[in-house]
């Protein structure tokens, strides 16, 4: 079950979110050094600024335990950028990502917007497949000096 996040579930969905993108840490050998900004190494206080900032913030269920965490930021003129879709990897390959995606594009539309984009790390070809499956399209890339790989950028239309 999907469910909007309450700022007392906060310390929860960081873990989720540090555990889910501790392996594209360890696989794209990301270290608070090279890359502190990385979602594997986000605090609460990170977490805290993206909640007063507005961000829609909802969590994957699997009874009372949350399994999976997504948000999406209003960028205005009608485009949500997804942040930080995630599953524990002890609960991978059931759909749930699939569903939390679902999830959102449906509270895209309800929000009136027409777009959801994202950032990914470009050279991790698995997920980048799996937005294409997913119906996001390939826009482009961009090397950013503070970041050891090439930022992708995908959108897909709701």
């Amino acid at each position: 079950m999907i469910k909007q996040i309450q700022q007392s579930d906060l310390e929860l969905c960081l873990s989720v979110i540090q555990e889910s993108f501790a392996d594209v840490a360890n696989e794209f050998h990301l270290k608070k050094e090279n890359c502190p900004n990385h979602t594997s190494f986000m605090t609460i206080q990170n977490l805290l600024y993206h909640w007063n900032s507005g961000f829609l913030m909802y969590g994957y269920y699997n009874g009372n335990v949350i399994v999976g965490y997504v948000s999406l930021e209003d960028k205005g003129k009608a485009v949500f950028e997804l942040r930080n879709l995630c599953v524990l990897p002890e609960h991978r390959h059931k759909g749930y990502g699939k569903q939390l995606l679902s999830f959102c594009k449906m509270k895209v539309k309800e929000l009136n917007g027409s777009r959801i984009s994202i950032g990914i790390i470009e050279e991790n070809t698995v997920i980048k497949k799996w937005y294409t499956v997913n119906g996001f399209e390939h826009i482009g890339t961009k090397l950013l000096d503070q970041l050891p790989f090439t930022v992708g950028y995908m959108e897909c239309f709701v």
